[in-house]
């Protein structure tokens, strides 16, 4: 029996939770993430924002000077879409146990033994995107495939609201008119590579030999992009595994050298983090930030705390202090910034202490009152009803 893979993609989650919590919004551009006049990025957007050239990421100051005035402007409400996004998943548990969740929004799930209960894949994707409808009152995007490339790409092919189906022997028709830069690993530095060799499409990268491909671009990529181009890969599903971290990370439409900019999406990136650690009932001892200069110069810096946190505060002032202590990094272009925290006592328990040293003595602190209050409110009214304005987080001394 072939491999039957389905993933699944909701269409703008984040936007598309907003216009149906707003019916008044439906029509409308509408922009999740800053607000107009502040810094920030936007988080996602709805396909009428997406017309005008808006995207993930983006300059909120950008976004906003290719909006028409009739745009909507929304903090995320990051409680609300997980709670969304749970039960998209129950939806995906009730018609098959394999299930790998690789974001809020996105799953690929293993449908190879339910032709035979359910019927033909297009029906099975079917069931999928109604039981999402009525649950939820969402679209999603649906790709079924023998592995997780054709899967996604699949998926990728009718957005939003669509379902596309590629069996084993439809494959090489459904790859060769595509781009060839869809295929995964094939970024800036290889792009250029294969366009030099007149490669324009799948198709094209199919009648390179593989010696070609491994010469020009090293043995490892030039292997992977031989094999993606014939529909060759992974079809196993892994479900989901405890997570070992949480991280939120930025890319910039444009190079950013502004160091309040970078403060203010740090900000955001610990008020993210510290608030899922919270939800997930985790706290972790390992900061880590990371940050990509022009054009893809990657580095990260850590720090290992002597007690587990959750708290947004004091992830922020860590991370702004790694930020700023590199002194080499002053004034250089930033194309990405993010934060991460890992690290998580074993079991989630709390941690046994030395009890002869004495930085150990004390019992581990509760969870501050403000947190507290403030998690209850977002957890009743959403993640935008309250959070900390970035003044109060630089008192990090």
């Amino acid at each position: 029996m072939s491999r039957l893979i389905l993933h699944v993609d909701l269409d703008a989650f984040f936007a598309a939770i907003e216009q149906r919590d707003h019916p008044e919004w439906q029509g409308r551009p509408v922009v999740v993430g800053a607000q107009p006049g502040q810094r920030g990025v936007v988080a996602t957007c709805s396909y009428e924002a997406r017309r005008f050239g808006v995207h993930s990421a983006m300059p909120i100051a950008q976004a906003v000077r290719r909006l028409p005035p009739e745009a909507v402007y929304v903090r995320p409400r990051m409680a609300q879409y997980a709670q969304v996004s749970e039960q998209i998943m129950a939806v995906l548990a009730t018609l098959s146990p394999q299930i790998e969740r690789v974001s809020i929004d996105e799953a690929y799930l293993d449908i190879s033994g339910l032709t035979a209960l359910v019927g033909p894949p297009q029906v099975i994707g079917e069931q999928v995107k109604t039981g999402i409808r009525q649950a939820v009152g969402l679209t999603a995007s649906v790709g079924i495939g023998p592995n997780r490339l054709i899967a996604k790409l699949a998926s990728d092919a009718r957005k939003p609201d669509g379902l596309t189906v590629v069996l084993a022997d439809q494959v090489d028709a459904f790859l060769n008119p595509m781009p060839f830069q869809v295929l995964r690993g094939i970024g800036p530095k290889t792009a250029p590579r294969l366009g030099r060799l007149g490669v324009r499409t799948i198709g094209d990268v199919r009648r390179l030999p593989l010696v070609t491909l491994r010469r020009h671009l090293g043995a490892r990529a030039g292997t992977q992009c031989y094999c993606q181009a014939r529909g060759i890969a992974d079809d196993q599903i892994h479900p989901e595994r405890p997570r070992k971290s949480i991280s939120k990370e930025t890319t910039f439409a444009e190079d950013v050298t502004d160091p309040q900019m970078l403060e203010s999406t740090l900000h955001w990136a610990a008020q993210e983090v510290s608030w899922l650690a919270r939800q997930t009932g985790n706290k972790g001892r390992v900061v880590t930030l990371k940050i990509r200069f022009f054009p893809f110069e990657t580095h990260t810096r850590s720090r290992t705390l002597t007690r587990p946190t959750a708290d947004e505060q004091q992830l922020f002032c860590i991370a702004r202090s790694m930020l700023t202590t590199e002194t080499s990094w002053h004034s250089r272009p930033v194309r990405l910034i993010g934060l991460g925290l890992s690290g998580w006592p074993e079991s989630n328990r709390r941690v046994q202490l030395d009890l002869f040293d004495a930085a150990n003595a004390q019992p581990e602190p509760e969870e501050p009152t403000l947190t507290k209050t403030l998690d209850a409110i977002r957890q009743r009214f959403g993640a935008e009803a309250i959070q900390r304005g970035l003044s109060t987080h630089r008192h990090c001394d």
